[in-house]
């Protein structure tokens, strides 16, 4: 009786993981939330009187979160890292396994560009803040965009 049999993976395939243990070990000591940035934005924000939540999962996808929101505005902000997001100033692809990083960015953008137009369909806004932009200049632009959002949101409810 013949059977059919799946093509063998190479060698190489079979044991070589998609990136080094030593890079492995640094991208599960990455945090998911409490960035040094996030909180010092948080910080600032919480400062000035503002309240949101933290760590907030999207609507439609509990597994995608936003990193601070102000819900009765509608804001949802996010403090994207200048590596694992692709900042056009900052991000440098590595050296090795290219073509693993490059995906592994290229989804994260394509994930980001997604959820924000998403959010955007359902109505809300949404903000983006590079890691690499000083706290206090972050916190000006939210603090702005929240102040237009209750503004809007004043407005449309007295018409």
């Amino acid at each position: 009786m013949d059977r059919c049999v799946a093509p063998a993976l190479s060698q190489t395939a079979l044991t070589e993981p998609p990136v080094s243990p030593a890079t492995r070990r640094t991208m599960q000591a990455n945090r998911g939330r409490d960035t040094g940035p996030e909180v010092a934005l948080r910080s600032l924000l919480h400062r000035a009187g503002l309240r949101f939540r933290v760590d907030l999962e999207l609507p439609f996808d509990r597994r995608r979160r936003a990193d601070i929101v102000f819900t009765r505005a509608g804001l949802y902000v996010f403090v994207d890292g200048c590596f694992w997001h692709g900042c056009p100033d900052h991000f440098v692809m590595p050296k090795t396994r290219e073509s693993f990083w490059r995906d592994k960015i290229e989804g994260n953008r394509a994930r980001d560009a997604d959820s924000a137009a998403r959010l955007r369909t359902l109505g809300f806004d949404v903000l983006r803040i590079w890691e690499h932009i000083p706290p206090q200049d972050a916190a000006e632009i939210v603090m702005a965009r929240y102040t237009q959002r209750v503004a809007d949101k004043d407005l449309a409810s007295r018409l």
